[in-house]
């Protein structure tokens, strides 16, 4: 499949907001997305019993790009500095170094990491950072729906 400009006109545009939340961290988390195509707009959510607030960011991206079923043009919209910082600047660098930090460390988190990039290959992406809880709709609305997975993993008693 080609990457050239005409290739990636001709697929679906889809805007994403993405959010984690976590009660503690570690502790009990959960994530919310919601995928914008035209009029319309799916909204998924899950938790987490024992997670932080990085991994439910994460999650959440990764679980809304699992939703596309074809190749699409995503521009994904997240509060997370660490997501998107991932992606942009440090994913290519851990590959590289087979999955370890400037410092040599192990990457935290790379289960998690190794699935974003697996579903980033499908995808034409562009990355939009805002400020959280600053009124910004469409992470508002990521951010109830994140808040909801954590309900849904606290009321079960998980």
């Amino acid at each position: 499949m080609g990457t050239d400009a005409t290739h990636h006109a001709a697929l679906m545009q889809v805007v994403i907001h993405t959010d984690g939340a976590c009660k503690g961290n570690p502790g009990p988390g959960g994530w919310g997305a919601v995928l914008e195509y035209g009029d319309a707009v799916k909204e998924i959510f899950g938790g987490a019993p024992e997670t932080t607030n990085n991994r439910m960011e994460l999650t959440a991206v990764i679980e809304a790009l699992r939703c596309l079923r074809r190749p699409c043009r995503v521009r994904i919209v997240t509060d997370s500095q660490y997501v998107q910082k991932g992606v942009e600047e440090w994913l290519s660098g851990w590959k590289r170094k087979h999955w370890k930090t400037a410092a040599g460390k192990p990457v935290a988190n790379r289960d998690l990491w190794e699935a974003l990039d697996l579903e980033l290959v499908r995808h034409a992406v562009s990355w939009e950072w805002v400020r959280g809880h600053q009124g910004h709709a469409g992470n508002e609305r990521a951010d109830n729906l994140a808040n909801r997975g954590v309900e849904s993993i606290t009321l079960s008693g998980s």
